[in-house]
């Protein structure tokens, strides 16, 4: 169910642009000034160690959190104005303990950024909450409430939300870290599906193969350190100078690769992967 590009939006655009951008909590420096391109379409990874500002830098993306210096672009303006077309799940959503909702309920809510609070759905609106609720294996839990559900069952209703939300771009905060593994084969194959339909996906990650099997990576140590195809970022000194000297003795930072392959890889390795400690 592809949609449509508004008139407007120009294809030859990236889909965010950032200049000397500085994103910081108050009086901490979160992300120092940084330039970093990340292209329309296609899967971009942002990668780093904890603390490294991806989330951050996702938050920004996303509008919550305004440059403090610099200038960042999304969809060709600002990020608080684009947030109709960029869709975000973060990693986590916030509900009062027994709060009734049920899982459709929360699925739907994708749709009140375009609809509002109070209008009705459209029967426009249900197919796209079902097809949403079908495409991240949910359909059989609708009438569950959330909090009866695992991890992994949440995090997919939290991505199908997502869908379900009209969006050109799909920003995803750790998508795939610590699900079970029907979960994350479920949530990874939304992800390239979600390219396929010509929209852009920005996912943060800690993990080294989701990193090489992206479009684009932007690598994070509390900046930009590099950013641009897996091939050209993720490179040892690139990789030490973001998590420092000695991070990659360890046998995931395995940095002899063919990127032609990376992906078949990165699939085959998931099962064992979501578990493995990386450095931080």
């Amino acid at each position: 169910m592809p949609d449509s590009l508004p008139t407007d939006a120009h294809p030859e655009a990236p889909l965010a642009r950032g200049e000397a951008v500085e994103l910081a909590y108050g009086s901490s420096v979160a992300v120092a000034a940084s330039d970093f391109t990340i292209p329309l379409h296609g899967v971009t990874a942002i990668i780093g160690p904890n603390g490294s500002g991806k989330s951050t830098l996702l938050n920004a993306l996303a509008g919550v959190v305004e440059a403090r210096s610099g200038s960042l672009e999304v969809l060709g303006g600002s990020p608080k104005d684009a947030y109709r077309r960029v869709s975000y799940v973060m990693q986590s959503l916030a509900f009062p303990e027994g709060t009734p909702i049920t899982v459709r309920e929360v699925v739907a809510m994708g749709r009140f950024s375009t609809l509002g609070l109070f209008r009705r759905f459209s029967t426009a609106d249900t197919r796209r909450i079902d097809s949403a609720m079908e495409m991240l294996e949910v359909t059989d839990l609708a009438k569950r409430h959330l909090g009866e559900l695992s991890g992994g069952q949440r995090q997919r209703v939290y991505v199908a939300q997502g869908i379900a939300q009209q969006h050109e771009a799909l920003l995803l905060d750790e998508p795939l870290t610590g699900l079970d593994l029907v979960s994350a084969r479920t949530i990874d194959a939304i992800i390239h599906t979600e390219r396929e339909r010509g929209h852009s996906v920005v996912l943060t990650t800690h993990d080294l193969d989701e990193a090489r099997a992206a479009d684009h990576v932007v690598l994070m140590a509390g900046r930009v350190i590099a950013a641009g195809p897996p091939g050209e970022v993720l490179t040892r000194h690139n990789l030490e100078t973001a998590y420092g000297l000695g991070a990659l003795h360890d046998s995931s930072f395995d940095l002899v690769d063919d990127p032609t392959h990376a992906h078949e890889r990165q699939r085959g390795r998931r099962a064992s992967s979501k578990n493995h400690p990386h450095p931080e």
